[in-house]
């Protein structure tokens, strides 16, 4: 009986595939790791609480990272081909980032997005050489990705599915490894939790993996703006639940349970208002200066709350939230009175609670 035997090599192909993957890795080589900045706490509390600033990726926010991971598995699955286009289903950030690695390696790249997404986002995009494709309907846009790839014969990124598998979570320089290296000579090396919010859920899955791997105390938390449904899946345990409309604090907030959230790994979750998110982030620029996203703002509120929790109890020790992207993508929306009045949003009862924390370590009721 004859051998079958049915060889697919590709010298042409492999020669390109090597290539792609040296330039996506040196640009992790010339990248610096982020910065992890302290937010100003009374010095009696014994409590530090530090935001790693990922917004001084090369593509300006966290999702750079995620877009590394995504390009290198594409790559190496061999999912990602020459002159075939990426495309894929984001509300702007992570699609900043990957029209940015997709021009490195020489491929089109297409963005589904919310038509809500930024002007500054829809900027970026553009700027890396990447197309905007644009939906009414944030729902639509899984459906909507996969339709142009298999009408182009290009690639769905898919980082909703994708993200916690395509980051080594034990180790590898990933953003637990980094933030606990960074501790090391702080006076709390191991803080007592790590806030994250959740978009595909990559992030916080990559941290706590890491945290359970390495047999540290560290609790996880991750905050949820409102329009999401993580926050319900998660108290429920039902991963059907969805809602009907997308979030308003772009990266974060899913109007549905995303395979790349793993509920198990997380301790606590919050679901923090709009209004509070931006209250923080505005409290944030106070603070040190630094304008930041949406996104930041919520993991920031969960932070400030379990730090005033710290106080109450007397307890010392360290907690780590994110500094997710810039705040200049969002002048328009959430450092904008009109855009807040437009929206129905009153943050002055939540800038008020900032405040009376700050001021006397009590947290409003």
């Amino acid at each position: 009986m004859a051998t079958l035997d049915v060889d697919h090599s590709d010298a042409e192909y492999r020669t390109w595939l090597k290539e792609a993957v040296r330039k996506v890795q040196a640009d992790a080589n010339r990248s610096a790791d982020t910065h992890l900045l302290r937010f100003p706490l009374p010095e009696q509390w014994g409590i530090d609480l530090y935001l790693k600033d990922e917004s001084t990726h090369p593509t300006g926010s966290l999702k750079h990272r995620l877009a590394r991971s995504l390009f290198l598995y594409g790559l190496c699955n061999g999912w990602i081909r020459r002159g075939r286009p990426v495309i894929e289903a984001s509300s702007g950030s992570t699609a900043v980032s990957e029209a940015y690695f997709a021009k490195l390696i020489g491929v089109p790249f297409i963005a589904v997005m919310p038509r809500t997404t930024s002007a500054e986002k829809c900027r970026l995009i553009e700027f890396h050489g990447g197309q905007c494709h644009f939906v009414d309907d944030p729902r639509r846009m899984y459906e909507e990705a996969a339709a142009l790839a298999a009408g182009t014969g290009g690639h769905y990124m898919d980082q909703f599915t994708y993200a916690e598998r395509a980051t080594d979570w034990r180790g590898n320089n990933n953003i637990a490894e980094s933030i606990y290296r960074q501790l090391e000579l702080e006076r709390y090396p191991e803080p007592a939790w790590i806030v994250a919010t959740a978009g595909t859920g990559g992030t916080s899955a990559t941290i706590a993996r890491y945290v359970h791997y390495m047999q540290f105390n560290t609790r996880i938390c991750v905050a949820d703006p409102e329009n999401s449904c993580f926050f319900e899946g998660w108290t429920t345990g039902d991963a059907e639940v969805t809602t009907d409309c997308g979030s308003r604090i772009e990266g974060i907030g899913r109007p549905r349970m995303e395979p790349s959230f793993v509920p198990g790994a997380v301790d606590r979750m919050m679901k923090v208002p709009d209004a509070a998110s931006v209250a923080a982030v505005r409290a944030l620029e106070r603070a040190i200066g630094r304008k930041a996203g949406g996104s930041t703002g919520t993991g920031l509120w969960s932070a400030l709350k379990i730090v005033a929790e710290m106080v109450t109890v007397g307890r010392t020790g360290s907690v780590v939230t994110l500094l997710c992207d810039h705040g200049d993508r969002y002048l328009d929306k959430y450092y904008s009175d009109a855009w807040l009045a437009d929206q129905g949003l009153d943050i002055e009862p939540y800038a008020a609670a900032v405040d009376t924390l700050l001021a006397t370590g009590v947290w409003p009721d």
